[in-house]
C-alpha cells in the first residue's frame, strides 16, 4: 500500500480568467458555465508557509495555467505549472504531485478533473504586492497584475464569503490590469476580466 506524503501550503493566490464578470465558478462551484461558454486562466500562489515530506516549501512561489473546454466541474482540463527556480529538486517534485492531485487532500480533485498535464518547469516566479495590486511575473510566459474593485467603503474589500469553493471560503473579487499569458501555444490577454485573490490553507493527504 502506497503511503502518501504529508503536505501543507498557506498563503495567498490570485487568479485571472476570461470571464468578463466575477466568475460564476466561485458560487456554482463549478456547475455554471464560464461567462464566455469556456475557461481560460492564469494564477499565482505565494507560498507564506509549507511542506510537503518535510521538505519546506516556504517562500517560495507557483504559477500556473489553465485551459477548460466547459464548466469546470466537467473536467478535460489541460493544466501547465510553473516552479520557482529556487525550489529544490524535492521540493519542485512535492510542487508538481501537490498541483497534479497526486498527494490528494485540497487538490485532490485535480486528478478527476485534469485530462491533460501539459508538464512543469521551474523558472523564476515572482510574486509581488504593490498597495493592493499584486503582481505576477513567470519568466516570459505569464505577466499579470490583479487589484481588488472598490465598494461603498473603500477602506474594505469586496468579497464572497463563506463559500464553498476549493480554494477557499472567502474571495476577493478583483480586475486584471494585466493578464498577458504565451504558453504551449496560447497567446491570451484578459486585462480588465474577471480576477480573484484569496488566503489559502491546503493540506493533504487527507
Amino acid at each position: 500500500m502506497t503511503v502518501l506524503q504529508d503536505w501543507a501550503i498557506k498563503g495567498e493566490l490570485i487568479l485571472n480568467c476570461n470571464c468578463t464578470v466575477f466568475c460564476p465558478c466561485v458560487v456554482s462551484l463549478g456547475k455554471h458555465p464560464p461567462t464566455e461558454g469556456y475557461c481560460q486562466a492564469w494564477l499565482g500562489i505565494r507560498i507564506d508557509y509549507g511542506f510537503v515530506d518535510k521538505e519546506d516549501l516556504s517562500g517560495l512561489n507557483v504559477g500556473m495555467m489553465m485551459d477548460i473546454p466547459g464548466n469546470m466541474g466537467r473536467g478535460n482540463w489541460k493544466v501547465a505549472a510553473y516552479i520557482d527556480e529556487r525550489a529544490s529538486e524535492k521540493a519542485f517534485n512535492g510542487l508538481v504531485d501537490i498541483l497534479s492531485g497526486k498527494l490528494k487532500g485540497t487538490t485532490g480533485l485535480f486528478q478527476l478533473l485534469v485530462g491533460e498535464f501539459l508538464g512543469a518547469e521551474k523558472m523564476p516566479v515572482l510574486y509581488e504586492t504593490q498597495g493592493k495590486t499584486r503582481h505576477l511575473t513567470v519568466g516570459k510566459k505569464i505577466k499579470g497584475a490583479v487589484t481588488p474593485i472598490t465598494g461603498s467603503d473603500p477602506g474594505k474589500e469586496v468579497q464572497v464569503r463563506n463559500t464553498e469553493y476549493w480554494m477557499g471560503s472567502d474571495i476577493t473579487i478583483g480586475q486584471a490590469n494585466q493578464g498577458r499569458v504565451r504558453a504551449h501555444g496560447r497567446v491570451w490577454d484578459f486585462d480588465g476580466r474577471s480576477a480573484e485573490i484569496c488566503q489559502i490553507d491546503w493540506h493533504g493527504p487527507n
